[in-house]
């Protein structure tokens, strides 16, 4: 509970005058509704023991419970929408504190969880908290308001009877709800995550198919996919025995306070102190507020998942990021060197010691607008040195500057308006060419897109396309081939202002004539821009103006291109 109790409030704080809309729009429902009861039973009640010969007065109760059935229809329908409206917004913009502290995170950070873990926790944990406001906390408030100014009501004629009505629905209102929250807080926790666990799962087939079938390993997956399920079914199961086993010992207490109302009102009938018609009205009132905690008890049933949905959200937008801005950035030059300043570094292990350099007293200068080629085997540092010219790491020696400014000391957003990265595995987004582009730069005009696609050689086939820019590219460039897609990521790179490129193996998976022509097309797309190329392929001749060479970590001497 403590991790509901420090998630929801500030969410709830925000959209307080909705939801506060919707709680008294549900109390004036449940009022109508249990006073059409009430009015109702004593009308006929009344009505039948007037007689055909006496006289009765018709019209003013029977004009009362129009007026109750419409009042309650209206404000049922006004409740739900303005409850489910709130709901939604809160559901959103819980999703965009989550998305927003995900983005925070560095990719080691992002790495230490399964992709679809992460989905789950953005999507069906999310959706989980739904349960709190429209089944918890709206039912428990607007059922207690009720039952206490129902208690009040029935105390004037049978104050015996208003007691146990009020016993009776503080029990149904607070007790039974904390004990189907405590008893379904086990299966809550497994549901969610056998749900995450099987979301996981399906997004992993789902991008790992072709290799599950070539290595005969689908009966394996299918096998561990359906223990998931039977688990999940299982939990589930168990939070549907809870609920009902609340619903029963609500009915057991509904049926407790209907004989208090019956024992304690035929004593004050045959004394007079009310009449039948009352007794009735009474009687049918209390059954109809028992009516409305029904919702309570599938809703405090169902408080497992959302606390262990809520444990899992705070894990990871209370999760601290790894790279922040300092207290007092300074501003980064529009163009300057880059310096790799005595630069040490070593990843941390799982038990956040250090392992063994992977770069070692690395000592590099590059001059503003020259193009830069480092190489080297796998393992031997390069993508990690760009990882610290993004700053997606910091060093655990030495300093890594631009424009003589130490990047530590600089903000996030700024040095990335300087360095555009362009990664291995830089995907080519579900969208079109244009809103491709325009993640690069979102103010960029169609001169600019289409000067960006010809710098990298990209422009006349996008003009042979009959949508042009709008040509719907598909998940991760599906309708484009690996040289047309790694292109659309560099033009997306060159349409950004930013000065330097840094590039990590931009011809990954092209042929060798491909990558050629992609290198052949950088140094003229990327004339009079800094570019830190790293890369296995061979390049052409005037492709970069210098070529380095890592290996175990140590920088060996530069070669001209």
């Amino acid at each position: 509970m403590k991790s509901l109790l420090r998630l929801l409030p500030s969410l709830y704080r925000r959209r307080w005058v909705s939801l506060a809309g919707s709680l008294l729009l549900a109390l004036l429902t449940i009022a109508a509704g249990v006073g059409l009861l009430g009015v109702s039973g004593w009308f006929l009640s009344a009505a039948a023991l007037a007689g055909a010969g006496a006289f009765f007065n018709l019209f003013a109760p029977s004009a009362l419970v129009r007026m109750l059935s419409f009042v309650r229809i209206a404000s049922r329908y006004a409740e739900r929408l303005v409850g489910h409206a709130a709901t939604l917004r809160l559901l959103t913009d819980l999703r965009s504190r989550v998305f927003t502290a995900l983005v925070a995170l560095t990719p080691r950070q992002l790495g230490r969880y399964r992709d679809g873990d992460l989905v789950a926790r953005l999507t069906g944990d999310v959706d989980a908290l739904d349960t709190v406001f429209l089944h918890v906390l709206t039912p428990m408030l607007t059922s207690g308001i009720a039952a206490v100014v129902l208690a009040v009501v029935l105390g004037v004629w049978v104050p015996a009877a208003g007691w146990v009505l009020a016993g009776a629905m503080g029990v149904a209102c607070l007790v039974i709800p904390v004990w189907q929250a405590r008893a379904a807080r086990v299966p809550g926790v497994e549901l969610q995550e056998n749900l995450a666990a099987l979301r996981a799962t399906t997004l992993e087939v789902v991008e790992s198919h072709a290799d599950l079938m070539a290595l005969s390993a689908v009966d394996q997956v299918r096998s561990g996919f359906a223990v998931d399920c039977r688990r999940a079914a299982r939990a589930h199961e168990t939070q549907m025995h809870v609920a009902a086993n609340g619903v029963w010992l609500l009915q057991v207490l509904a049926g407790v306070c209907v004989l208090g109302v019956l024992w304690f009102g035929l004593e004050g009938l045959r004394q007079g102190r009310l009449s039948g018609p009352l007794l009735a009205g009474l009687l049918l009132a209390v059954i109809g507020i028992f009516e409305v905690t029904g919702p309570l008890m599938r809703g405090a049933a169902r408080l497992g998942g959302a606390v262990a949905a809520a444990q899992r959200i705070r894990a990871l937008v209370e999760q601290i990021p790894d790279q922040r801005d300092p207290a007092h950035p300074r501003s980064l030059p529009a163009q300057g060197a880059i310096e790799f300043d005595d630069v040490s570094f070593a990843y941390p292990s799982a038990e956040e010691a250090l392992t063994a350099p992977v770069l070692k007293s690395i000592n590099l200068r590059i001059e503003p607008g020259e193009h830069v080629a480092i190489t080297g085997p796998s393992g031997a540092g390069k993508s990690t040195l760009l990882q610290l010219l993004v700053r997606l790491e910091d060093p655990q020696s030495g300093c890594v500057r631009f424009g003589g400014v130490d990047l530590r000391q600089a903000s996030l957003a700024e040095l990335h308006s300087k360095v555009a990265w362009l990664a291995q595995d830089a995907p080519a987004f579900l969208g079109t060419l244009r809103t491709n582009l325009l993640i690069g730069d979102a103010q960029a005009d169609e001169a600019s897109l289409w000067a960006a696609l010809d710098g990298a050689r990209l422009g006349d086939f996008a003009r042979s396309l009959p949508d042009g820019l709008d040509t719907w590219v598909g998940e991760t460039g599906a309708s484009l081939s690996m040289g047309q897609a790694r292109r659309l990521c560099l033009a997306r790179a060159l349409l950004t202002p930013c000065p330097v490129l840094a590039l990590d193996e931009p011809t990954a998976g092209l042929a060798e004539d491909a990558q050629e022509a992609f290198f052949t097309d950088l140094a003229r797309a990327a004339a009079g821009r800094t570019v830190v190329l790293v890369t296995h392929a061979r390049l052409p001749p005037g492709a970069v103006d210098r070529t380095l060479r890592l290996r175990g970590g140590c920088l060996e001497v530069s070669v001209l291109a």
